[in-house]
Parts: structure tokens; sequence; C-alpha cells
């Protein structure tokens, strides 16, 4: 971990990342990418010190309140949250501007912030959301070793679900000749249709792979699954999207499953929702009548 002064905490699409690089061990992280120019080993966490202080800045200069999203690229609950407490500082501080939020994470952790989501969801709009990619909790444990297994990450949508507040899970990456069968993605949208949720994010049944990413995936894949980066080679070459051969059925089961149970499937009517600011009525003045 190393501590920065960061200039600036929202992008142009109001996202944020508190921290930078991340200590999770998923195979397939495209945030390892060198695209994103990170100038230090990505499991030495950077950690934006002066990030709570940024955020209520730019909130206080907003003439209209929006969705605030993080947990694209860096996780905001890493282990080392538990003690920094940075994420939850800034979630405080979108609580008491009265913004909404949309947050990512793989961690159960995001339980211990519950009190503060079902604040933002009374007073606008918050929306949890979680990666599930793997139904098997052995194969989770080996492609994503550090975090919360996918039985976890259920669990912690249920307790949303019972809360009143909005999830949506990314169904990405899925990785061929891995995890691209019927009975894993089946398996994964019977959580989703037991945790009730309001959307799926799946940008079809594959994985990306760039310069960077790629190099650090293939090296687990010749540590974990002997044989399948050759045949991964000899499907993919260098291509930067990696499509699964059964993309076609597993989208239509996908498709079918979400269809019969009022799920939202895809990308932009999915992420149209997660940026969708709603500002709830406040009841508490009708006494006043």
């Amino acid at each position: 971990m190393h501590q920065v002064i960061a200039k600036g905490i929202l992008s142009s699409k109001n996202g944020m990342n508190i921290y930078r690089g991340c200590s999770h061990g998923c195979i397939y992280c495209d945030s390892r990418s060198n695209c994103y120019q990170m100038n230090h080993e990505f499991e030495d966490i950077e950690v934006k010190v002066n990030a709570p202080e940024l955020l209520a800045a730019a909130l206080r200069k907003k003439r209209k309140k929006c969705m605030i999203g993080t947990g694209s690229m860096s996780d905001p609950y890493l282990p080392l949250e538990k003690q920094l407490k940075y994420t939850r500082k800034c979630l405080e501080i979108i609580d008491h501007y009265g913004f909404g939020l949309s947050i990512l994470t793989k961690s159960n952790l995001i339980l211990r912030d519950l009190d503060l989501l079902i604040s933002i969801n009374q007073k606008s709009k918050c929306v949890a959301a979680m990666t599930l990619t793997t139904y098997d909790e052995a194969l989770c444990r080996k492609i994503e070793p550090n975090v919360a297994t996918t039985r976890e990450r259920f669990e912690v949508l249920q307790i949303m679900r019972d809360h009143e507040i909005p999830t949506v899970v990314w169904l990405s990456p899925i990785l061929p000749f891995i995890n691209d069968t019927e009975e894993n993605i089946l398996g994964v949208l019977g959580y989703c249709m037991e945790a009730q949720v309001k959307a799926i994010l799946c940008f079809g049944m594959g994985v990306t792979l760039r310069e960077g990413n790629r190099e650090y995936f293939y090296a687990q894949l010749e540590r974990l699954f002997p044989g399948i980066k050759e045949k991964y080679i000899r499907h993919f070459g260098n291509a930067y999207e990696i499509i699964s051969p059964r993309n076609k059925e597993l989208m239509k089961a996908a498709r079918d499953l979400c269809k019969k149970n009022d799920i939202l499937l895809g990308t932009d009517e999915v992420f149209q929702y997660l940026w969708n600011f709603e500002e709830k009525k406040r009841y508490d003045q009708l006494g006043l009548f």
C-alpha cells in the first residue's frame, strides 16, 4: 500500500476510484492492462488519502443531483478498507448531500456499510452490484482466490433484497473452456432469480484480453489449467475480444430466463438504469397539513 494526494476524484461520468490496484487476485482482471498506465505493482494498492475531501468539494459544486458510481476499476472493499474506511467516509458524504450511489464489489465487506446504503436508498437511489462469474465454489476459489465466494456474494444480494435495495449482477467475464458451460450459467442465473435482482449486465459470454492482463492471465492458465493456454492461442490468437464458442446458446438461455423472470439483461438498458438518478419524495412534512 502507498498513499497519494489526488488532484481529482470524479470522472466525466461521475465515477470514482478511491483505490488503484487490487489484491483480489482474479486471474482475468482487465485493470492490469497497460493502457491504464499504472506506474506501480498492481498489488501495491494506491490509496487516494484526500478522496473524501475531494468528493465533498465536488458534490457541493454540482447544480443537479446524480448517481455516483464506484468499483469499475478497483474494488471499493479491498481488505485494507476494513481499517482505512475511505469508502465508508465517501458513502457518508454521498448520503449527506443526497446523491445516488451505484457501487460494484466482489466483497461481503459491503455489509458493514448497510446502514449507509439503506439511508441513501431512502433519500434517492442506491444500487448494489456484485460480480458473479462462477457457480462452482471450488472453481471460484481458483479464478477469484482472495475474495468472497460466489455463494457469499449471493448471500449479500439476498440481504440487499430484504432491505429493498435494488441489485445488479455483472455476469462477466465468462472464460472459454473454463466456466462457459450451461450448468455454470444456469447456476449463476438461479442465484439471480432467487435474489430478485433488478438487472444482469452481460457483454456476451467471453473475456477481453489486452497487453498487460493477457500475459498475467496466460501465466495463471498455465499454473491452474494445463493445456488451456495453448487452446486459447490456437482458437483466438491475440484477439482483444475472446468470445466463447458457446456464446449463442448460452446467451439464449440467459435471455429466456431473464425474460421469464422480468430481469433486465444486456448493456445499454442496464447502464441507463444504473446512471438514472431518482430523488424520492419526502413525506416527513405531511404532518404539517
